[in-house]
This record gives structure tokens, C-alpha cells and sequence, in this order.
């Protein structure tokens, strides 16, 4: 299934599970409580990381998008503060086609499924928020900002875990949680992405989205398995942690990097052709204002009555306002491959310089 067709499911899935959420009952003070406190990290089960990761293996490897349902609990800390606990998910399944005419019966009865059973084996069925496979950390696009919006708009403290299958391969664990700033939600929901609203609620491509810390929670039982595994299965003595072959990671990097380079060019032309556009017709309107004016003045010398008044918009008519939600989405993009840039590059400089003073000795 294309990232489209995805895309298309989520938002198609996200009405039902508010209502879904709905039939849970909480009491209102708690509520109350809840909707105050701020969110300091989420706490995710390392089942949940197992399932996530072996449903993105059944799609390809991540060659084709994994995403999923999260489910938990929220759990309030000293009254003004709260931690997000996920304790469970399931996959959506990539067989379903969106334009089928049953596909919203079919996606609404595999959910309800799902959270009966969750429901039925005392497991948490309270929806909290989705995950989603992504290479690369290539996953801040417009549909992704839609699909979250519409998530968090129902439910508040809905997050969205981000992971990554190439970096977990090579050794670097890739998973991590956002939700959208209030700022860029009241925007979102407003549908007003003009410079001049970006400028009132103060967003720019480091604000507009906030990462949330994660910690991965294991029982004393599982970790006392960990162990015993440990002791029965040993790790080979001889490991290689000089690992020289970088070159193919970071020109995919960079290439990604490039990409988005380009895209931000191209939209900053966009963006500078709007305010020439602009600039030359606010000079005609001023011209036109002018010459209406000299020819008042000539009237009213002559005795006779000034011109009716007319509507200047209707004569040039305001151009619409260039959205800049895609160079917010691109800047942010950019800034994600560059940190990604930043630390494997500093780890491979390390290896570098290690081997070779090994060498020279």
C-alpha cells in the first residue's frame, strides 16, 4: 500500500477512535486533573517496541509504511505533571484498500475487534496515540501534521512514535515520541498558514513540534529472563567496534539532506515572487489612488461633483496569502538530517582517529 493510501487510513480511522475513547468513563475531577498537568516523558513497555518492530519487518523491512494504534494510560505525578504510559498496540493491516466502497466498515470492525479483545484479556484499550516506520527520520511531510492533528484534536495527550528500522539495524535504536505545540494546533485548526499568522503564534521550524523523552519499562520478571538468556546464550568474544564503512549511511544522508535543500529553494523563490506580485500591486493601487485623486481636485475647480466612491479591491483584487506550512515542515526536515549528520559523522570521526593510532603503533 502506497504512504498515500496510509495516510488516507489513519484519517479515516481517527473519528472511530474517538468515540471509541469516548465509552471509557473517567471521572470528571480526574479528568479535570489530567487536562491541567503537562506531559514529561512517555513510558513504553518493551512488548510495544517488539510489536512495532516486527510489524514493520512483515512490511518490507520498512520498504513499505508500518502504522499502528497505541494503547495506555495516562498517570498524573505530583498533581501538575504526567507521564504516558503505553503498554500495548496492534498494526493496521496493508491488505485493505482505500478506495474499496466497504473500507471504512472493514478498518471500524478491525479496530473494535481489536480493543474487545484488549478489553476482554484486562489489557488497556484506551487509545493514546499511533506509531509509524519511517528511513531515515523522513517523516515530517504534510499528511503526517494532518494525521496528528486530527489524532491529538480528540484526544489530547495523543503522541506518535517515530521509528526508524535502518538505524535500529545498525545498532542505533531509533525510537522516539512528538505531539504538536498548542500554538500549531490552534493554527492547524484555524487552516491559516500566512506569514502574518506564523508571526502571531511565534512558530518556526523548532517550536511548531515538541519530542517528548522515552523510557522503555521492563518487569523484574522479564528482566530476570534478560539475564538468565544472557548466561545461557553468550555474546562472541571477538566484536567489531570499528566499523569503517560509513560512506554508503552518511551519502544517503546527504543526498536526503540535498533533496530538501532543493525543495526549500524552490519554495523561497515561491515565497519572493508573491511579495514582487504583491509589491506591484499595491504600486497600481497607490498610482490609481493618485490619479483618481488629481481628478477630484480637477472636478471640484470646475464646479463639478467629485467621482462616486468605488471599492479599490474590486478593481485589484488582493492575492491570496501564500501558505508557509511547507518550508515550517521542510526547515524541520533539515534540521533532523543535519543532527542525524551531526552524530554519526562525530561517532565515525571517532573510530577514525582510534584506528589509526592502532595502526601507527
Amino acid at each position: 500500500m502506497s504512504q498515500k493510501q496510509q495516510n488516507s487510513q489513519v484519517s479515516a480511522h481517527t473519528a472511530q477512535l474517538a468515540s471509541l475513547n469516548e465509552n471509557v468513563q473517567t471521572p470528571v475531577s480526574a479528568a479535570n486533573q489530567i487536562a491541567k498537568s503537562r506531559v514529561d516523558y512517555v513510558q513504553v513497555d518493551a512488548l510495544v517496541l517488539l510489536k512495532i518492530i516486527k510489524h514493520t519487518q512483515e512490511s518490507g523491512g520498512g520498504a513499505e509504511l508500518a502504522q499502528g494504534i497505541l494503547t495506555g494510560m495516562v498517570q498524573v505525578q505530583d498533581g501538575n505533571s504526567k507521564r504516558i504510559e503505553i503498554t500495548n498496540c496492534f498494526g493496521l493491516p496493508n491488505n485493505l484498500k482505500a478506495d474499496s466502497a466497504d473500507y471504512n466498515e472493514q478498518s471500524s470492525i478491525f479496530i473494535t475487534d481489536n480493543l474487545k479483545t484488549f478489553r476482554h484479556l484486562n489489557i488497556d484499550h484506551l487509545i493514546i496515540g499511533w506509531y509509524q516506520s519511517s528511513l531515515f527520520g523522513n517523516f515530517v511531510n504534510k499528511n503526517f501534521i494532518e494525521d496528528h492533528f486530527m489524532y491529538q484534536e480528540e484526544i489530547e495527550d495523543s503522541i506518535v512514535i517515530i521509528y526508524d528500522p535502518f538505524k535500529t539495524q545498525h545498532g542505533s535504536v531509533y525510537f522516539k515520541a512528538f505531539r504538536l505545540t498548542p500554538n500549531m494546533m490552534e493554527m492547524q485548526n484555524r487552516k491559516d498558514f500566512s506569514p502574518d499568522a506564523i508571526k502571531d503564534f511565534k512558530l518556526n521550524h523548532e517550536n511548531f513540534m515538541e519530542e517528548l523523552p522515552v523510557v522503555v519499562r521492563n518487569s523484574h520478571l522479564v528482566n530476570s529472563l534478560l539475564c538468565e538468556l544472557e548466561d545461557l546464550n553468550p555474546g562472541p568474544k571477538h566484536q567489531n567496534f570499528f566499523d569503517l564503512a560509513t560512506g554508503s549511511v552518511l551519502e544517503k544522508n546527504l543526498r536526503s539532506l540535498m533533496d530538501n535543500v532543493d525543495e526549500l529553494t524552490a519554495d523561497t523563490v515561491k515565497f519572493l515572487n508573491y511579495h514582487k506580485q504583491l509589491q506591484k500591486q499595491n504600486h497600481l493601487k497607490q498610482q490609481h489612488l493618485q490619479k483618481r485623486e488629481a481628478e477630484n481636485s480637477a472636478r471640484r475647480a470646475r464646479g463639478d461633483p467629485p467621482l462616486p466612491e468605488e471599492d479599490i479591491n474590486k478593481i485589484y483584487k488582493p492575492l491570496p496569502p501564500i501558505s508557509r506550512l511547507e518550508t515550517l515542515l521542510i526547515s524541520n526536515q533539515i534540521q533532523n538530517y543535519c543532527q542525524q549528520i551531526t552524530d554519526f559523522t562525530s561517532q565515525s570521526l571517532s573510530n577514525l582517529f582510534i584506528t589509526e593510532a592502532v595502526q601507527n603503533k
